[in-house]
């Protein structure tokens, strides 16, 4: 899939179908909250890395609140309280697997992305991925030249993790 720094594609998509339900339940058996809150309580869980819209979360929250899994009561303030049900809990409780496999994956996304807030490590990231690019897209790159390349890669994976 086409990433969207490429110029028109479309970016991919953060959680497949279903997932965000899961992920909202989960987000609710700490505490009821709101639709804004769940906004970002999922955009910091990602680190940054996805921002459900408004249009997004209401219609997951419709849908959750039709097959029972939350209720969604009217508070004095005009703002709306969500809450997982206990139907909502046994369906997050057999889908326990699933979640797990969600969280892995967004904690294996968010890997690098403390180092890439350093300018210097962004730059020196950067750098490396652009002379990389270069180097083995190049025309003409013999297997020779490209075995070197990964022997650099993994000495200097080798010497980072030497570090004290």
């Amino acid at each position: 899939m086409r990433q969207a720094h490429e110029g028109g594609g479309r970016r991919q998509r953060f959680f497949g179908h279903g997932e965000l339900r899961l992920v909202i339940l989960d987000l609710l058996t700490r505490n009821a909250s709101h639709g804004y809150e769940l906004i970002k309580d999922i955009e910091s869980m990602t680190q940054g890395n996805y921002t459900p819209s408004p249009g997004v979360i209401y219609p997951t929250l419709d849908f959750l609140q039709d097959q029972a899994f939350i209720t969604i009561t009217e508070e004095e303030n005009g703002r709306k309280q969500i809450a997982i049900t206990v139907a909502g809990q046994r369906w997050l409780d057999e889908n326990l697997e699933q979640l797990e496999n969600i969280q892995a994956r967004i904690k294996a996304r968010s890997v690098g992305f403390q180092l890439r807030k350093n300018p210097q490590m962004k730059r020196a990231l950067d750098n490396f991925k652009a002379v990389l690019d270069l180097k083995v897209n190049q025309e003409g790159l013999s297997d020779a030249q490209l075995k070197q390349i990964i022997a650099v890669i993994d000495r200097a994976s080798l010497e980072i993790n030497q570090l004290d």
